[in-house]
């Protein structure tokens, strides 16, 4: 009982974030992958099936495996509770809403695949931990870094690489954390 005593649930959103992407993944192992396709993914479907726009959120919290889920929280958790802090947790809900949603969108709009995953989240963030200490009027240098690395990177392996990974939602990631980053949270 002192153990539990001394825990701190100090990052509401990426905490809560974590505990339903974790159950959504135990869910799809007890489904046998029926609970991903039904509610955690993202396709192209009826409009007139409310599932539908609920999948436009759910789609990040599903995982195709623990590898899948684990490379996605070991970033979100490591940024997100900075993120968190410096924006608020109102805030970053309203940015993984709108990822979720414009990813969501666009996948059902220009591609026919199925998209599952918090990996778009993870971009989001990591190009928004370039601004935490970003000072008025300059543009950081680790900005500049993270935009080549990560973002040229997705752009490349995009068009060259026949995966199943959705660079779409990484690239959309990315854009939205500059937008929120640069213009939205000056």
């Amino acid at each position: 009982m002192k153990l539990i005593s001394i825990l701190s649930y100090n990052s509401i959103i990426v905490l809560s974030f974590f505990f339903i992407s974790l159950f959504s993944l135990v869910l799809n192992y007890l489904t046998k992958g029926k609970s991903n396709k039904k509610l955690f993914s993202s396709y192209r479907s009826n409009l007139l099936d409310p599932l539908t726009y609920v999948r436009l959120v759910t789609h990040i919290f599903g995982h195709a495996n623990w590898s899948h889920f684990m490379n996605n929280f070991l970033y979100i958790l490591l940024i997100g509770p900075m993120i968190e802090e410096k924006y608020g947790s109102i805030n970053l809900t309203i940015m993984i809403l709108a990822v979720a949603i414009i990813t969501g969108i666009l996948n059902m709009l220009f591609s026919n695949k199925r998209i599952l995953g918090a990996s778009g989240i993870v971009f989001m963030l990591i190009i928004l931990s370039s601004f935490v200490n970003i000072t008025t009027g300059k543009v950081p240098i680790t900005l500049i870094l993270i935009f080549i690395f990560y973002v040229v990177n997705e752009i490349i392996s995009g068009i060259f690489k026949k995966d199943d990974i959705s660079h779409m939602g990484h690239l959309i990631g990315a854009v939205c954390g500059f937008v929120f980053g640069f213009y939205i949270f000056k």
